[in-house]
């Protein structure tokens, strides 16, 4: 592989620069450092909060461009490039049918916070790991901010036992089994294909000088706008599929090993 002309390091987090404790390696970090001195930009791409994402990566929070919430925000140190939300309607939509969903725990998640239910320890608990703002709150249908995106968790698995009471609102909006454990509903437009594509535009970055790295549903579009798109070794099926390359997982350094042929 000729990686010349690559301008530009795309990475989803949970289950691919993350490993399975949720830490970033410090030969990531090394790599970053090698990765600015050749002008080449490194993007954090996730399904997570804005805030969750950039604790992850505080050392560099500077120094990069974040794609959050799957796609429906995006920002360059301050400045906020996109956002993409859900509509009022929609979210009563999705809430009112996960209502009926035994033991589904849905977020709102907006630009600075999260809002949850709290009807469970266990989530809350959970919920810390992924979200560094929540609130607790009685009625979801209350809150009066502006929603980017609806994260539904089951503590079993979210293709089972979410994703067949939620995916007759495809079409209409973008629905997403974003983790082994997440469902994702959100704006049709807001998904980390469209916030990539948006970001290339912006960096005026071509398909041949990207290399993209993901694992889960949540990654494809983004991983189809690549020449250098790598699966890691514990992606889905889906993903393994449409990526043009395979590296080792997220606990064996799929990431860095590229990177480090790259740098």
């Amino acid at each position: 592989m000729d990686f010349s002309k690559i301008k530009m390091v795309v990475s989803d987090m949970d289950g691919t620069l993350l490993n399975s404790n949720h830490e970033v390696s410090s030969r990531f970090f090394e790599l970053f450092e090698a990765l600015k001195k050749k002008n080449i930009a490194f993007v954090a791409a996730s399904g997570r909060q804005y805030h969750s994402m950039v604790d992850k990566l505080d050392s560099i929070k500077d120094d990069i461009i974040v794609i959050a919430e799957n796609g429906a925000l995006v920002k360059h140190r301050e400045e906020v490039l996109l956002t993409t939300p859900i509509t009022k309607a929609e979210v009563n939509k999705v809430l009112s049918t996960v209502q009926n969903i035994e033991n589904a725990h849905p977020v709102l998640c907006c630009g600075n916070t999260a809002f949850v239910s709290g009807q469970s320890e266990a989530f809350i608990s959970l919920l810390q790991e992924y979200y560094s703002e929540f609130e607790i709150v009685q009625d979801q249908k209350l809150v009066d901010e502006q929603v980017l995106k609806i994260a539904i968790y089951h503590f079993e698995s979210s293709e089972r036992f979410i994703y067949p009471s939620v995916k007759h609102l495809e079409g209409d909006m973008k629905v997403k089994v974003s983790g082994a454990n997440w469902v994702d509903v959100s704006d049709i437009n807001a998904h980390k294909g469209h916030a990539l594509k948006k970001v290339m535009e912006r960096f005026q970055v071509q398909s041949d000088e990207i290399m993209v790295f993901g694992d889960y549903n949540n990654d494809l579009e983004m991983l189809e706008l690549s020449e250098y798109s790598f699966a890691m070794a514990n992606a889905h099926p889906n993903v393994l599929q449409v990526a043009k390359y395979k590296t080792s997982s997220n606990n064996d350094f799929g990431v860095e090993k590229v990177l480090e042929k790259l740098v």
